[in-house]
């Protein structure tokens, strides 16, 4: 195709028309909104999971799943709507078979809200869930105590360091009274 033909098609195109779906991975999933509704999906599931999961294992259709849902959770919307999804979700050959892990596999798997695919919305728990540990290894790297040392002068005669703050020889223990810790600097401006 030649450049002018390529310039009076993008011409002919109107400004505001509507894009169609690109292949790759959809721009408009959020990946922390996904994480927390499988954190509450998995919440549901659990507190209904030994009511729901025998109906739901010899569900064949669409309105077996539907009928399931509506019989544990009455007047619920949000799950019969994705029937479909739960359908082939949980006929899925790699569907666990234990009931904390078909919860955890089902809730992930829906999480989406088919926006991606389960696999997809799955991966995308597991990149939350690990930037969620990540974040509290950080906090515990970051501004806590891990190990605290206490030289002593014992009354046995042991002039070293103790050991859980106790002396190393005959085991006294260093009590609070004897602890004096500066109070840490501020930078707060003292009100008056």
């Amino acid at each position: 195709m030649s450049e002018p033909e390529t310039v009076e098609k993008m011409l002919e195109k109107e400004v505001d028309t509507v894009l169609e779906r690109r292949p790759g991975r959809p721009t408009d999933v959020v990946y922390g909104a996904v994480a927390e509704r499988a954190g509450d999906y998995q919440k549901v599931f659990r507190d209904v999971w030994d009511e729901l999961w025998p109906p739901l294992s010899v569900a064949s259709s669409k309105e077996d799943v539907i009928q399931a849902f509506e019989k544990v959770i009455p007047g619920g919307t949000e799950f019969p709507l994705q029937a479909d999804s739960i359908l082939s979700v949980i006929r899925d050959k790699r569907f666990p078979k234990r009931p904390k892990a078909q919860i955890t596999y089902l809730a992930e798997s829906l999480a989406a809200l088919g926006n991606v695919s389960f696999r997809r919305s799955r991966d995308i728990c597991a990149l939350e869930r690990a930037k969620r540990r990540g974040a509290e290894r950080e906090r515990t790297k970051l501004g806590q105590i891990v190990r605290c040392e206490f030289y002593v002068e014992c009354s046995c005669g042991y002039k070293g360091p103790s050991l859980n703050h106790a002396c190393r020889t005959c085991g006294a223990v260093i009590s609070k009274k004897h602890i004096s810790f500066p109070r840490p600097k501020t930078n707060r401006a003292k009100r008056g």
